[in-house]
């Protein structure tokens, strides 16, 4: 953070309330905290006299309440400030030794034309930059950036943008203009999380530090209208926001005077307003609750859902299939499956509203149908008539299928109730109660929070405590202090919990309404207190930022908006310090490069991870797994001792065994090899399930077993260039259709769907090559078996190879035996994975005629199509794989042939007969002729032509 922007923010949180001392970098995030670094002091208070620091570090004035600390050698340095009648916490500092020195700048352009981002990239020295770079609004870099920039470039310098999820690799192919690189991207959701990496070029003995960022499709914020009234919580509460689950940068906050809305972490934000006419006054001061959506910001108020939208702002109630008034909440997920959730051919829902009796799930487009009744519960979970059940919540857990409903159970609902957990399956709609049974007060409110973890783990807390239920419900307890205290606000001067933020990590940061804050870590049954931050007056709350670092957002009551950056992992280093806690590992690794994995039929996921410790810790690896049992594990496991160290390594192979051809329920098969109707169902794993102290390492990914809609087959040679780009009609004489007409058969070519024809002689015979593919390009050669059909219906070509030359036992499946056993169905479903059977057994089929054509082709059986000799065409086949051993998708590909060449001169013979044939004739006339006109002149000769006239007597 700049000097001003520490000044400007320390008059505002200096108006009241405890005393507090921070730190500050000018690096953001806290990303170089080493001995290059200036590290800013700030003291929050009265009474100070100086600065407590170590005699090796340099401080500009330590009489100065705001000063600035330089530690030229690495260590760990105790630092506080000294004040008169009381006693100030110390902080522990790990300062680094680094050759980290400079930071990636991005700017980001948006061409909605073509759906790319322009990235504009330079290098920075934080401690050389002005104040624009440092809190991110800087458009162009400053003269020390640019100099940097363009002396690292003429050094090798170039940065290219890398995409964590895909693996894609983004160049910049403009020369540098003013000190900066341009990088085009393209546009997405699935490969949002992006990283700006550099060559390993070093200047002044220091190198670029990588830049993790999160990068989208850009969200936009609701404009401001002008009379409209602002909405807000009631008078004096503490602040509600939520955060985009996916776009960390999208958040909406809501105060006792305003609601705020931005896309780009607070640099700017604009207020969000109702309309005059639709709310009582009190009605837009009473919001307890928002949610942030892509169609926009939902307010609950008073048990009735308002949406406000770029359309208006309504209530949302029956015309959206949602009761008008008495919902209890309203939720959604809490953990970002994008991928996961676009490749889903099933409906998955994205919010949750309940009442007291009923659930609702709601879909895109703001769709609701009611998933079901408490009444349906007792009935399904076999509870008994008498009991009393009402819905307490309804949470989206880690699963992106499952979905918790906690109910309140009692028989006699005067003093306390039971709270109990059902986990609902939106694919198999299945309900799974779970171990979990908390007995409560009959008016208490708790909050659940599922983890992301690989098996379902959650926290609960009311207003004191935190519950947690971690490893499958099997460790559960009370979140407790080092004082041995399990109610949190017994040491935060009675205040209660405000906020409880858990990060991919599993971070967990417990921020009570006094700003007292606690810390723990998944599969962990204890907190830390932190260091106190921020002012105990002050309306706070704690987000995550596009790279992933904890940020402070306060509000003032003069509707300013202001972040700070928390150093949470130096904070928590610095408490636990004095623990002398160890980490008692020195090093994990894996090669799992993405939170979701697809397994296709006869493929295999192949992971490792390794762990070296000192020989006598005992540790050890595992993986655990959670959703069905549809997966094979081959477990391997190495060790290795050096040097006092041990080496342990995991080697885990997961894969299916199961034979799909010959079936007789093929489809059936899938079903139970991916326990879904679209094949699809995914089986959680995580590694290293080990926690020491607050040092704690997992790693977790999903495996989906089924088809990934985003696999495809193209033929070689194909493409949709290099001809013109037009449509046209062709016909096909009717005799040459597998079922002849009654008339020739005109189509028309359609070259968006066909592609560019391929153009082949009639003697050239053609082979389909099949290559596979899936977003991310090219994968491989298909060797499966596969058929192709003519789709209009042409059947005048044919095989080269007949079923005894192909190595038949008996006679194969051929298209005109599969459509008479198929009748009823269209021509593309007669034959398939799911009918297929081989020739190469005497067990199966039946003997005949192994002479005929062998119509199934693969890579290496030499098979080709031919054509007829006698005439030209134009053939669109489909291709489609008939390995049942393959996939789960259906793989098909269409592609076009158009035959060409000199019609083949006739044979002698033929020649011969037709002269023959056609000198018969013409003798034959000839003689006919002849014959004719000899009656007509034997005629003529017996009989004058011209005839002398009688003559007549005369009397």
């Amino acid at each position: 953070m700049s000097a001003r922007g520490v000044a400007v923010l320390l008059s505002w949180l200096s108006c009241c309330g405890l005393a507090v001392w921070r730190y500050y970098s000018k690096s953001p995030d806290y990303r170089i905290f080493s001995t290059r670094s200036i590290i800013g002091l700030e003291y929050d208070g009265t009474s100070f006299t100086e600065w407590s620091v170590p005699e090796t570090c340099n401080v500009i004035d330590k009489r100065f309440p705001v000063t600035e600390l330089r530690c030229p050698s690495p260590g760990v340095y105790a630092v506080k400030p000294i004040v008169v009648g009381s006693e100030e916490e110390e902080r522990y500092l790990f300062v680094a030794s680094s050759h980290i020195c400079f930071l990636w700048y991005y700017r980001v352009r948006h061409f909605f034309n073509n759906l790319t981002q322009s990235i504009i990239v330079w290098a920075y020295d934080p401690e050389n930059a002005v104040a624009e770079e440092l809190d991110g609004s800087a458009e162009e870099p400053s003269i020390n950036s640019e100099v940097l920039s363009t002396q690292m470039a003429t050094l090798g310098q170039k940065p290219t943008i890398y995409t964590i999820l895909k693996r894609k690799v983004y160049l910049s192919n403009e020369k540098m203009k003013k000190g900066t690189w341009n990088i085009e991207i393209p546009m997405t959701i699935e490969d949002a999380l992006k990283e700006i990496r550099g060559n390993q070029v070093i200047f002044q003995d220091c190198f670029i530090a990588d830049f993790l960022i999160l990068l989208t499709f850009p969200m936009l914020t609701i404009p401001e209208i002008p009379g409209y009234l602002p909405i807000s919580s009631p008078p004096g509460s503490q602040l509600i926001a939520f955060r985009d689950t996916c776009i960390f940068a999208c958040v909406v906050l809501v105060t006792d005077r305003e609601t705020f809305q931005t896309n780009d972490s607070f640099r700017t934000w604009t207020r969000v307003r109702v309309p005059p006419d639709i709310l009582s006054d009190d009605e837009r001061q009473n919001v307890t609750d928002v949610i942030l959506s892509r169609d926009g910001v939902i307010f609950y108020i008073n048990g009735v859902l308002y949406l406000k939208s770029f359309r208006g702002f309504i209530k949302m109630g029956r015309t959206i299939n949602l009761p008008d008034d008495g919902i209890a909440g309203i939720s959604s997920r809490k953990w970002c499956w994008v991928k996961y959730l676009f490749k889903a051919e099933g409906r998955r829902s994205n919010l949750a509203v309940w009442t007291e009796n009923e659930i609702y799930l709601g879909y895109i487009l703001f769709k609701f149908a009611r998933l079901v009744t408490t009444t349906e519960l007792k009935n399904i979970l076999n509870l008994p008539v008498t009991a009393t059940v009402t819905i307490h919540s309804v949470q989206y857990t880690g699963h992106p299928l499952e979905i918790a409903v906690f109910l309140n159970y009692c028989i006699v609902c005067t003093i306390t109730k039971k709270i109990f957990l059902v986990i609902y399956n939106e694919d198999t709609k299945q309900w799974i109660s779970q171990d979990l049974t908390l007995d409560a007060p009959i008016d208490s409110v708790f909050i659940p929070h599922f983890m992301f973890s690989a098996l379902p783990e959650l926290i609960l807390w009311d207003k004191h405590s935190i519950y947690y239920y971690f490893n499958n419900f099997t460790f559960t307890g009370i979140l407790q202090t080092p004082a041995g205290h399990g109610n949190l606000s017994m040491l935060s001067n009675g205040s209660i919990i405000h906020e409880v933020l858990i990060d991919y990590f599993g971070n967990i940061l417990v921020k009570m309404e006094n700003n007292v804050m606690f810390y723990s870590k998944i599969n962990i049954g204890d907190a830390i207190k932190l260091h106190l931050w921020t002012s105990n007056t002050t309306k706070a709350w704690i987000f995550l930022n596009t790279s992933g670092h904890t940020y402070f957002l306060y509000a003032f009551d003069d509707d300013v908006i202001q972040t700070q950056d928390y150093p949470l992992h130096l904070e928590a280093k610095s408490v636990t310090f004095k623990a002398k806690d160890k980490c008692p590992y020195m090093a994990f690794h894996n090669n799992i490069a993405h939170l979701l994995y697809f397994l296709d039929k006869g493929e295999a996921l192949t992971v490792w991870t390794q762990i070296v410790y000192p020989e006598n810790n005992g540790l050890y690896v595992i993986m655990e797994s959670y959703g069905p049992k549809i997966l094979e594990v081959r477990h391997n496991i190495s060790f290795e001792v050096a040097f006092g160290y041990c080496t342990k390594t995991l080697l885990l192979t997961f894969y299916q065994k199961i034979n799909y051809e010959g079936t007789d329920d093929y489809f059936g098969m899938h079903k139970v090899a991916a326990r879904l109707p679209e094949g699809r169902q995914p089986t959680w794993n995580s590694v290293l399930r080990h926690s020491y102290g607050y040092h704690y390492s997992l790693e977790v990914f999903q495996i989906a077993v089924g088809c990934d809609n985003k696999k495809f087959i193209a033929v070689k040679g194909f493409s949709k260039k290099g001809c013109p780009r037009h449509d046209f009609s062709y016909v096909i004489e009717k005799s040459y259709l597998r079922h002849p007409l009654s008339k020739n058969l005109k189509v028309r070519y359609n070259w968006k769907e066909y592609g560019c024809p391929l153009r082949l002689e009639f003697t050239e015979k053609f082979h389909p090559l099949v290559q596979l593919f899936d977003d991310n390009g090219y994968v491989k050669d298909v060797e499966a078996n596969f058929i192709v059909w003519e789709i209009h219906g042409r059947a005048d070509y044919s095989f080269n190879n007949t079923m005894a030359q192909s190595g038949c036992l008996h006679t194969a499946q051929t298209w005109n035996s599969m459509i008479k056993l198929n009748e009823h169905l269209p021509l593309e479903e007669v034959w398939g994975p799911e009918n297929y059977k081989h020739c190469f057994s005497y067990g199966i089929g039946k003997p005949g005629d192994l002479n005929q054509p062998y119509e199934i082709i693969n890579s290496s059986n030499r098979n080709h199509i031919f054509w007829p000799m006698g005439h030209s065409g134009m053939y669109v086949f489909r291709l489609k794989i008939l390995d049942p051993n393959y996939s789960f998708c259906n793989l098909t590909a269409t592609f076009a042939i158009e035959t060409f060449g000199q019609i083949p001169s006739s044979s002698v013979y033929l020649v011969a007969s037709f002269l023959f044939v056609l000198m018969l004739l013409f003798f034959t006339i000839l003689i006919l002729s002849y014959f004719w006109y000899m009656r007509i002149y034997r005629r003529y000769i017996n009989e004058p032509l011209h005839k002398a006239p009688r003559k007549h007597k005369t009397n």
